[in-house]
């Protein structure tokens, strides 16, 4: 696997308000390595996902995504790398004034390379393709939680993006939901589509993704497959896993 083909992190720091969210943590998304982060709430999950993106810049450590480290790179510079990555944010992060289609047309229509009509194709074929098509016209504030979901993985999938970042992409969701959601990453996934996953929700996790990192107070203590997950020594693992009465309150 080339450098090209791959997103990762070197010796990175980052703190917040004087805590340390991550220390020295060294990360690789390797293109068709479909992986899940996790980790108690507030471990510094989401926040791996936003300097990924060059959406938080670290205090110390570096950021390549490809052969190109982003890490203090001007925004107009990192504008086209960033195409090849779109994140799907935990509450969808539509905008309320627009329609579904202009949502998910939002971005084509910026870049301004595709015709009114090319774009209208494309927001079909993504809203069908995640079984949203007849709420083309509709507002945000008339869709279900699991409806805005999979309209901002719609939105998220009109760039034909190599990579996609879910940030907790079922909280809140019905058993359906949750269901669809996961059916969409499997599709995604076996479309080419290499995604990178934030959640607590382990039957999720486990069921798109094959890889695994566990963070614990800012560092990486665990990478692999869920096999080695379950079957892992390590005392905060087994505790997140099957939690007992010591996380009573903690």
């Amino acid at each position: 696997m080339s450098g090209a083909d791959s997103i990762r992190m070197e010796k990175l720091c980052y703190s917040i308000g004087g805590r340390k969210i991550l220390e020295d943590f060294d990360f690789l998304l390797e293109r068709g390595v479909n992986r899940t982060i996790l980790g108690i709430s507030g471990a510094g999950k989401t926040t791996i996902l936003k300097l990924l993106l060059g959406l938080l810049q670290p205090n110390s450590g570096k950021v390549y995504l490809g052969d190109v480290c982003i890490t203090g790179a001007s925004e107009a510079a990192f504008m086209q790398l960033r195409k090849r990555i779109a994140i799907v944010f935990q509450g969808g992060a539509l905008f309320d004034s627009m329609t579904v289609g202009e949502n998910v047309g939002y971005r084509l229509f910026e870049e301004g390379r595709l015709s009114q009509s090319e774009i209208e194709q494309v927001v079909r074929e993504k809203l069908s393709f995640v079984g949203v098509e007849p709420a083309l016209d509709l507002y945000p504030a008339e869709l279900s939680g699991g409806m805005k979901k999979r309209v901002a993985i719609a939105r998220a999938l009109a760039a034909d993006p190599e990579y996609i970042f879910f940030d907790e992409p079922t909280t809140g969701l019905d058993p359906i939901g949750v269901y669809n959601i996961c059916n969409l990453m499997q599709r995604l996934q076996a479309g080419g589509t290499t995604t990178l996953m934030v959640t607590h929700d382990l039957a999720t996790a486990f069921a798109t993704s094959e890889r695994f990192t566990f963070i614990h107070q800012a560092r990486m203590i665990f990478d692999g497959s869920e096999t080695e997950m379950k079957t892992s020594e390590n005392a905060e693992v087994r505790e997140f896993l099957t939690p007992t009465e010591d996380s009573l309150f903690v």
